[in-house]
């Protein structure tokens, strides 16, 4: 049988975490075989921030590329290089910035790095949907609500469902 640390907790007169409930469930006989982590996205969008593009002028060495400069809410604007169609200034997005690790609907997870594009440094991606594992679409770059916070985290944004399983 499985179970649900989250719903299990509601029913907890004091906030205990997974491993010490795991320990006296089996302490009173209810053995816990295993505890497997669940994310309703995968990687729970750890990492990822939100931004504001200040700039997005014609990438000077690709007709459908783009240079952005974008406000991650700390320090200078990022230079990224993107592909997107719709990409443009004022927009708020989801940016990862280097060194983070992507995990997309289908594919392998990716860490960012820096990279050269046609000759211009990028310093992370503005991503899709479907690069961040929130959904399928990949007609061009999510872009949220004009009041999203500039510099909050994904994961505090979005707050995507996680919880620990008991078997």
């Amino acid at each position: 049988m499985t179970i649900s640390y989250n719903w299990l907790s509601e029913y907890l007169p004091v906030k205990l975490d997974p491993e010490r409930l795991s320990r006296i469930l089996t302490a009173i006989g209810l053995e816990v075989e295993s505890m497997e982590p669940f994310e309703e996205v995968k990687g729970g969008l750890q990492g990822l921030v939100i931004g504001e593009v200040l700039e997005a002028e014609q990438h000077p060495n690709a007709d459908k590329l783009r240079l952005t400069k974008v406000n991650v809410g700390g320090g200078e604007p990022l230079q990224i290089v993107c592909g997107a169609p719709n990409v443009a200034a004022g927009q708020r997005v989801v940016v990862a910035t280097v060194g983070t690790t992507i995990y997309p609907t289908s594919g392998d997870p990716l860490t960012m790095k820096v990279a050269k594009i046609r000759g211009v440094e990028s310093y992370g991606m503005i991503c899709a949907e479907d690069e961040i594992g929130l959904g399928d679409s990949h007609a061009g770059i999510l872009v949220l609500p004009a009041d999203a916070p500039v510099g909050t985290p994904a994961a505090e944004y979005f707050k995507p469902y996680t919880d620990t399983v008991y078997e």
